[in-house]
């Protein structure tokens, strides 16, 4: 049996299988890869961004198909897959508009006579193991800015995504990229033979902290570079608003994005004490009215998670919470893969839910009496990868984002990603920045040119 299978999580039903890869063919992809390396590197800049550029064309052309087919595989709502859609068309041809800024030298001033560069070079083949909660725009962060700089990509998709991940390698393979970006159907024992082989240079993880931490200790074991996306438990701390029904609704819509399952989502919920009581109110009311359906139907909001495994996941932590003296305010009921929006409060610091992720439609809402414990709660947890704070008070502001732990703070706003802003954490969130222009000097040799006088 494949570990490959497209499962609707809307139905259960299992729609199509695909063969995990042969020992013998990963070894022939890996060949092909570090081949194509040979010759891509030397391949000039603005052909290289020219391909790129017909990446991002092929993601609006077949916009539809592809959104159906992220539907099918993991649940979301069909906007939000054509809004991924579109995004990682963005992602792709900002890399492509920036080819010769992100490939060119870096003169440097020296203190001696003479002149001195630094010049980014590709390092070889890499290995990109992806996630399932965003099967297109996690690889064009990925894959575009890399395949610009010159290496070559061996793509390993979520054992979910199988259809998502041959859209994408037919259109690199279209857009004239064939053996640059090569898709592998690869189990864990597989990947991680790639990961050791010496003709890979690198391996890009997103996914959870224990995928992380295994592939992290393989590629330090073996002297490779990584660079790892992981979890997130972002805060979003509301400190004064003229307008609490706007900041009620962003919380709700940047919650619910993706079916709650993004890990830059806000998911604890950091409310003064005077506006606290209105807060949950509103939050409850307006998770409530989140109508839950057909991921295909125009009118739902929140589909399926992605899988009967991931709802009784959070099911089971909801539960525990509650066991352990949460008060569970709406929601925390399970049907197949759809699990209702749910608010809980009363979390202390002894629950376990107070440290752990909640990955779908839940959030805690938490109430303080000043700045400064919120932004000790906001950074009381091993996670640091996004936060978003709300205030009428700039100078108030530019102080907390100064204090979070994080590596991204939204002021006023969710949901504002955009291709030239980088996308990282710290802490147990990660180690690397993708998007912008960031992501193109992760798996580059920065080769220092010193030239005399």
């Amino acid at each position: 049996m494949s570990d490959y299978a497209v499962v609707n999580p809307a139905t259960g039903e299992t729609l199509a299988t695909y063969p995990t890869i042969t020992d013998d063919a990963l070894q022939e992809a890996i060949a092909r890869s570090d081949a194509a390396y040979r010759t891509w590197r030397d391949v000039p800049v603005a052909e290289r961004a020219a391909k790129i550029r017909r990446v991002a064309e092929l993601h609006r052309e077949r916009k539809d198909e592809l959104a159906a087919i992220i539907v099918r595989e993991m649940g979301k709502p069909l906007s939000h897959a054509e809004g991924e859609v579109d995004f990682a068309a963005d992602i792709t041809e900002f890399y492509a508009d920036n080819a010769e800024k992100i490939t060119g030298d870096q003169p440097l001033d020296i203190l001696g006579e003479g002149t001195a560069v630094v010049r980014r070079s590709p390092l070889g083949v890499l290995l990109g193991i992806m996630p399932w909660n965003f099967p297109y725009y996690q690889v064009a962060r990925f894959a575009a800015p890399n395949i610009v700089v010159g290496n070559t990509i061996l793509l390993k998709h979520a054992p979910q995504c199988p259809e998502s991940a041959a859209a994408l390698e037919d259109m690199y393979r279209e857009a004239g990229l064939g053996d640059v970006y090569i898709n592998i159907y690869a189990t864990n024992d597989q990947a991680a033979t790639v990961v050791a082989d010496p003709r890979v240079q690198g391996v890009s993880v997103t996914g959870s902290e224990r995928a992380g931490s295994a592939v992290a200790a393989l590629a330090g074991a073996n002297l490779k570079k990584v660079a790892l996306e992981l979890g997130g438990s972002d805060p979003f701390i509301v400190l004064s608003t003229d307008d609490l029904d706007t900041v009620v609704a962003n919380a709700v819509e940047a919650r619910m994005d993706n079916n709650g399952q993004s890990c830059n989502a806000p998911k604890r919920f950091i409310v003064i004490d005077d506006l606290y009581d209105a807060f949950v109110e509103k939050f409850t009311q307006a998770m409530r009215a989140q109508t839950m359906g057909d991921p295909f139907a125009e009118d739902t909001l929140l589909g399926p998670l992605s899988s009967t495994l991931a709802a009784k996941r959070l099911e089971a932590q909801v539960d525990k919470a509650v066991a352990q003296g949460a008060t569970l305010v709406a929601g925390g009921k399970r049907d197949g893969a759809f699990y209702e929006p749910t608010v809980l409060t009363g979390v202390s610091s002894d629950m376990d839910v107070y440290r752990e992720e909640l990955f779908g439609p839940a959030g805690v809402v938490y109430k303080v009496q000043n700045e400064d414990e919120a932004v000790h709660l906001a950074n009381d947890t091993s996670y640091g990868l996004g936060s978003y704070v709300y205030t009428t008070d700039p100078e108030q502001a530019e102080r907390v984002a100064d204090k979070i732990d994080a590596g991204m703070v939204y002021i006023n706003c969710v949901l504002a990603d955009s291709p030239e802003l980088p996308f990282g954490g710290v802490k147990r969130s990660g180690t690397s920045r993708e998007m912008g222009l960031l992501a193109a000097d992760e798996f580059v040799n920065k080769k220092l040119i010193r030239v005399a006088p």
